[in-house]
């Protein structure tokens, strides 16, 4: 297993680095590595690595969350209002709908099967959106208007929102009833989930603040009660996911400046964990498979976009933002990734007859848009949205 470890972090490194330099994001350059090494490629990697794969991909997914979370003022959240909250679940919405309506005439899947893939896409990647919109955030781009908070907000939370739908789905397909019960779940754990982690990031405020231990080690009892959080989904109707971005959510708001720091750790902890969570999800995908996938799964992905972006400018209008603001929300709807990553290859594993399809467009679907939202959003960040003036005085003042 260590020699499994130890190509993954160096090809995933190399192949990402790589794409970078021809503008690609390095997320590309970690599935290709991860396609390269798997059993059906170069067939390197140990056994064993595979077999826990998919608990590697979900410590990644609570990684990012959790940096969502620490990075998020709810008091921001709060002043947004409307948008914000529409942001987490109407274009997510919007997308799993034009699933249901069309994948089943365009793909030939169930309707079931089309709502799972609807899941699957319905999720915007914060591996690629957040860490640009922390860095709007810190270079002072559009905080005043709460262009980035907005985004980032909608980024995390319409993640746990499909992931709880997901969750829900793929349980029927492998043979639960559908019934009343099965969707009334759904906002019981997203209550109970938020309700959950924002008392166990209250009562992680109050022992920080009363006993002084290191950063790194704050870090480490985040990610114990982050990894039980997402242990107990399984247990009670909880949202594992949106109680780990409560808790960080709860920390920011007592302890602002911990949270920050917090936040710088648990994005030193991603440069690993984003390694892992693409270079394994590669590995999974049958490359004879991709090749038989189709141009109807590329025409559902852009009708699913369609739509997305459809919930997208109905969230943002009357919100004050001019249209190349606007624009600038749209483009960073478009990228896949994480979400997908991490829950894409479960059908599969679960040996659910829609696996391989399910796997295939999550793969499709990040090779497409990632380059698309994160050239997007880096093309235009600067040009689009406008820095805020305070910075800007204060950029002055420093070259004097």
């Amino acid at each position: 297993m260590l020699f499994s470890i130890g190509i993954i972090i160096l090809l995933g490194l190399i192949i990402g680095w790589l794409c970078s330099k021809i503008r690609l994001p390095r997320i590309v350059g970690m599935l290709v590595a991860g396609i390269l090494l798997g059993p059906y490629c170069a067939n390197v990697l140990d056994p064993a690595i595979l077999d826990i794969s998919g608990d590697l991909r979900k410590i990644a997914l609570i990684i990012i969350i959790a940096k969502a979370g620490l990075s998020l003022d709810i008091t921001d959240l709060k002043r947004i209002g409307r948008p914000a909250v529409m942001l987490c679940f109407v274009p997510a919405t919007l997308e799993l709908l034009a699933f249901v309506l069309f994948a089943p005439k365009i793909m030939g899947v169930t309707t079931l099967q089309a709502a799972i893939l609807g899941a699957v896409m319905g999720a915007v990647s914060p591996a690629v959106t957040v860490p640009r919109l922390t860095k709007m955030i810190d270079d002072g781009y559009g905080v005043k208007k709460g262009i980035p908070q907005m985004l980032i907000a909608g980024a995390s939370a319409d993640d746990i929102y499909v992931i709880v739908f997901f969750t829900t789905l793929v349980g029927l397909e492998a043979g639960g009833d559908m019934n009343a019960m099965s969707f009334l779940r759904i906002p019981a754990e997203i209550i109970f989930g938020a309700a959950l982690g924002a008392l166990l990031g209250l009562g992680l405020a109050f022992y920080f603040k009363k006993i002084q231990i290191r950063d790194s080690l704050k870090v480490t009892i985040i990610m114990a009660f982050s990894m039980l959080l997402y242990w107990l989904e399984g247990l009670a109707p909880v949202s594992g996911l949106l109680a780990v971005m409560a808790m960080g959510i709860a920390i920011n708001r007592k302890r602002p400046v911990v949270a920050k720091r917090l936040g710088t750790k648990f994005s030193k902890l991603w440069v690993a964990a984003e390694i892992f969570l693409f270079v394994l999800v590669g590995s999974t995908v049958n490359i004879g498979y991709v090749t038989k996938a189709g141009i109807g799964m590329v025409i559902m992905l852009f009708i699913g976009l369609a739509f997305r972006e459809v919930g997208t400018l109905l969230s943002v209008l009357g919100t004050g933002l001019n249209k190349k603001e606007i624009l600038f929300c749209l483009i960073s709807q478009l990228p896949k990734a994480t979400v997908q990553a991490a829950i894409g290859g479960v059908p599969l594993a679960m040996g659910l007859a829609c696996g391989n399809t399910v796997l295939t467009m999550a793969v499709v679907s990040i090779v497409i848009t990632a380059p698309l939202g994160a050239l997007g959003m880096d093309a235009t960040m600067k040009k689009f949205i406008s820095k805020d003036k305070e910075d800007i005085q204060e950029e002055i003042k420093e070259d004097k």
